[in-house]
């Protein structure tokens, strides 16, 4: 080979290696795999989460003065809360029977647990005054006008429920009630009584008793009582305040006692009734309040309420309405079931929360002291 030749073949060496450089330099990366980030869209789907639900059924009974109200709550309490509450009107006495027996999760009395049930069950039970309502007195006298209030007083109605009093046209009625007094009429008065064991009929006692000065004797204050009129066979008695109310709407010339919103719901005539001041007064929202600001009330629910009834019912003041009623209810401190101490929990700060804002015609939502002892009460049980 020449030396043109020689140097030919190395000019074509070195053109085809820097050709080669460059092809490799600007080459696209090869070969391995390429990794893809597919964006993945992820799809929230917003499930409607039912809200706190358990699965059980909160047991419970008592009074049956609270139970229109309470039927009100427990309807809106499962619509929002998915959470069910039975309750059985069958009255303070049974409803706390059936509590201590442990048939029911917690017990509806209008009279607190007095202070010897308490003492026996000091630590283990709460109870709070978590509703105000107020007993009134209905009659069914076809002759008073509907424009007029009856009135009437303790020792009227005390006379009246022990017999001594039988007509409507008696001169002490008559007294009370000059502007329709040639109105009333020569009828037997026919008084309406509870026969099962009733807080209503405890606070209604009481009212006889605290107004009269004693003349409506202590021993004749209870949940059920020996009625002194019961031996005049004019009487009629009666289960619940839905039966007081059914008796009286149904049969002329009667008188009872059941819980205000009974009234309001029956469109029955309430009287107006004196009270510690000397003043008439009919159940009201004002009424009942003014008698609520009188009592002072303990501030833990694991304390003793077995005086603030008392203070309560004929309470002094010119806006007091005297047969005012707080209605309780009675919790364990402990429950076996972890669930259902839970729902239990969620209902009470539920009632202090919201079902507050859902009061009736015939109830008083409590103070702010109250709702608080609620909120104590959810945060103090445990299982």
């Amino acid at each position: 080979m020449n030396r043109k030749a020689l140097v030919t073949i190395i000019i074509a060496i070195i053109v085809v290696a820097v050709l080669s450089y460059l092809f490799i330099k600007t080459a696209p990366p090869s070969a391995s795999p390429q990794t893809t980030m597919t964006q993945t869209t992820r799809t929230t789907i917003t499930t409607q989460t039912p809200q706190t639900t358990y699965n059980v059924i909160i047991q419970g009974a008592g009074s049956s003065l609270v139970y229109p109200q309470l039927n009100e709550w427990i309807q809106l309490f499962y619509s929002q809360k998915g959470i069910k509450v039975s309750y059985q009107s069958v009255g303070s006495g049974a409803g706390l029977s059936m509590f201590f027996q442990n048939v029911t999760d917690f017990a509806c009395s209008d009279p607190p647990l007095s202070r010897d049930m308490w003492l026996k069950y000091n630590g283990s039970v709460l109870q709070i005054p978590w509703l105000a309502g107020a007993v009134a007195i209905v009659y069914n006298v076809p002759e008073i006008p509907s424009n007029y209030i009856l009135k009437l007083d303790g020792s009227v109605l005390a006379d009246i429920y022990k017999g001594s009093i039988v007509y409507w046209d008696d001169p002490r009625i008559k007294s009370l009630n000059t502007d329709i007094a040639n109105k009333l009429p020569h009828e037997e008065i026919r008084p309406v009584y509870r026969t099962d064991a009733s807080g209503t009929t405890e606070v209604f006692t009481t009212f006889l008793y605290k107004s009269t000065n004693g003349s409506w004797p202590k021993d004749l204050v209870g949940k059920t009582v020996n009625w002194p009129v019961i031996s005049s066979g004019r009487s009629v008695g009666s289960k619940g305040s839905e039966g007081v109310t059914q008796i009286v709407m149904q049969t002329q010339y009667t008188i009872g006692y059941v819980e205000w919103s009974y009234a309001i719901l029956n469109n029955l005539p309430v009287a107006a009734i004196k009270n510690a001041a000397g003043v008439f007064v009919t159940p009201s929202n004002s009424s009942i309040i003014a008698s609520l600001e009188k009592a002072t009330l303990p501030q833990s629910p694991l304390s003793d309420f077995s005086e603030d009834a008392y203070q309560i019912v004929y309470a002094p003041g010119e806006n007091s309405y005297p047969i005012t009623a707080p209605t309780h209810i009675i919790l364990w401190r402990k429950y076996g079931d972890s669930t259902k101490a839970l729902a239990i929990k969620e209902f009470l700060k539920w009632v202090a929360e919201e079902g507050y804002k859902h009061i009736i015609q015939g109830y008083v939502a409590p103070p702010e002291n109250i709702r608080n002892l609620l909120i104590g009460a959810a945060n103090i049980i445990s299982s």
